[in-house]
């Protein structure tokens, strides 16, 4: 979809600033935050990709306006409200007002987070075809606007590019967000300079690198 979160050359936001010495989280409610993001999804009623779809699905005007964490946390209460986890009187009076439904896993105990955390969560996977395209090999990406979950910058979308790395086969998000299985496919390091991918008046020595699935790809004749 092509939602907020996706900005790429976009005029009128202003520069990117980068905080000297920015601190992993600027409140406590940041740790709150993330904390309570990472146990609702260890319940497994949804994936990461679910997780990353419903927090790019939000409005523009939330999505733009709010911190970063305020984004998790609002996906967040709309994912748990939309499978019956919680109830809208349940949010605004910010604590627990009927019993607890059922989860396909059981609330974690504090002694296994650490190791779970450790061990993390490779998407990686093993596919029997061949990747179709080679490093230094040019292609194309396609010209798609899909209503659902991609990863395909919408900047990046109907460019030429180099194959600069075969990263080797991963759960494909565009499936994995809407619950259709994760379909693995090969993923590659797609090289665009910048004049390619916002015009000539570009800077001449702006080079971008994205991650392209390989059903994004074409062979540039195609």
């Amino acid at each position: 979809m092509n939602g907020p979160q996706d900005l790429g050359g976009m005029m009128g936001f202003g520069p990117v600033r980068p905080e000297a010495d920015e601190p992993v989280f600027h409140g406590e409610w940041e740790k709150r935050a993330l904390a309570l993001t990472l146990a609702s999804a260890a319940l497994g009623e949804w994936n990461m990709d679910m997780g990353r779809h419903a927090r790019e699905s939000l409005p523009p005007h939330i999505y733009l306006s709010v911190s970063y964490y305020e984004i998790w946390t609002r996906a967040l209460a709309n994912m748990l409200a939309e499978r019956g986890m919680v109830t809208a009187e349940e949010l605004a009076a910010a604590r627990q007002l009927v019993p607890p439904v059922p989860t396909k896993k059981p609330k974690a105990d504090k002694a296994q987070v650490a190791a779970a955390l450790a061990k993390g969560s490779p998407y990686d996977r093993q596919v029997d075809q061949p990747a179709r395209f080679a490093l230094g090999e040019r292609i194309s990406t396609k010209v798609m606007h899909p209503a659902t979950h991609t990863r395909l910058p919408r900047y990046a979308r109907g460019k030429t590019g180099e194959i600069v790395a075969v990263h080797g086969a991963f759960v494909f998000p565009d499936s994995h967000a809407h619950g259709l299985g994760e379909q693995p496919q090969w993923c590659y390091g797609v090289k665009f300079s910048g004049r390619e991918l916002w015009g000539p008046e570009s800077d001449a020595g702006l080079e971008v690198i994205v991650d392209c699935w390989e059903p994004y790809l074409q062979d540039r004749a195609a």
